[in-house]
């Protein structure tokens, strides 16, 4: 009888896991479908799902109209520098409040995650004039900056709860054989975090590459990114649905393909210490 219910309770949660994993990917196959039809068949109702006419016109139309290489460069030298420069200020602040705890620490770690609620429109005109003195405005190394500061609460909240899980005796006894500082994070702790800081690279890149309202307000030309190559299929005549829904496509491939490939790490990092 157990077993009949505990296998009844599998069947459901893997149904349901099913449900919900197609409602949450069917928008991405909405958007490369209608990639692929008329403006026409796109705005038609009711909805076309699969009986359309397939065409490349929007992919070609794309192409021609924008140099999508640039975009795609500085989306991944913003996403990638960002979560870089985020790692290594997190790695030693989260060993700090991970091994060398203070009475406090609770609560700064509170305080920072407390920042992600603030609302981004809240400090965008004091940023923006900063970016204009500072000469950072439409410049990747001003975005880089930008959003690895947005980002930083998350990426030290994850390092901290990883590096909680790596027992403190092992970090001594490398300090009892010698060990300096940095020795101890790069060649004892940073080995035994690997998939924790994986999971947090592949997470806090993926933030980064799909971040909108800072790449949208603080770029013009130069540093635009992905998400800037999207914007600009909209128009004061309308939304041109079908060539928007290629141009998403096109920005959205690299980071699918990453994290199918990279799916797996990503799941044992989030679950690195779930289980001991």
């Amino acid at each position: 009888m157990a077993r009949a219910v505990t296998t009844q309770r599998k069947t459901f949660n893997t149904a349901l896991a099913w449900i919900v994993g197609l409602l949450i990917f069917f928008p991405i196959l909405w958007t490369i479908l209608t990639s692929f039809k008329t403006e026409a068949q796109a705005i038609a109702s009711p909805p076309i799902f699969l009986n359309f006419d397939w065409t490349l016109e929007n992919y070609a139309i794309v192409q021609e109209r924008s140099d999508y290489m640039r975009f795609l460069w500085n989306s991944v030298i913003i996403a990638g520098g960002s979560t870089i420069l985020g790692v290594i200020i997190a790695v030693p602040a989260a060993w700090a409040m991970a091994f060398v705890p203070s009475k406090r620490t609770k609560d700064i770690l509170l305080w920072m995650l407390s920042t992600k609620m603030l609302p981004a429109v809240g400090v965008l005109y004091p940023i923006y004039l900063l970016f204009i003195r500072l000469g950072l405005l439409d410049s990747r190394a001003g975005l880089v900056v930008v959003l690895m500061l947005i980002n930083l609460p998350i990426i030290v909240w994850m390092l901290y709860t990883y590096f909680r899980e790596i027992p403190g005796e092992i970090l001594e006894a490398a300090r009892m054989d010698g060990a300096t500082l940095k020795e101890e994070i790069l060649y004892v702790l940073t080995p035994m975090a690997i998939p924790g800081i994986a999971s947090t690279v592949l997470l806090n890149f993926i933030l980064a590459w799909n971040e909108a309202f800072w790449t949208l307000n603080l770029t013009a030309v130069n540093a635009a990114p992905l998400t800037a190559f999207i914007a600009s299929y909209s128009s004061p005549e309308g939304l041109f649905f079908a060539k928007l829904s290629a141009a998403s496509t096109m920005a959205i491939a690299p980071i699918l393909i990453l994290g199918w490939f990279s799916q797996k790490q990503l799941v044992r990092g989030l679950t690195f210490g779930a289980v001991k």
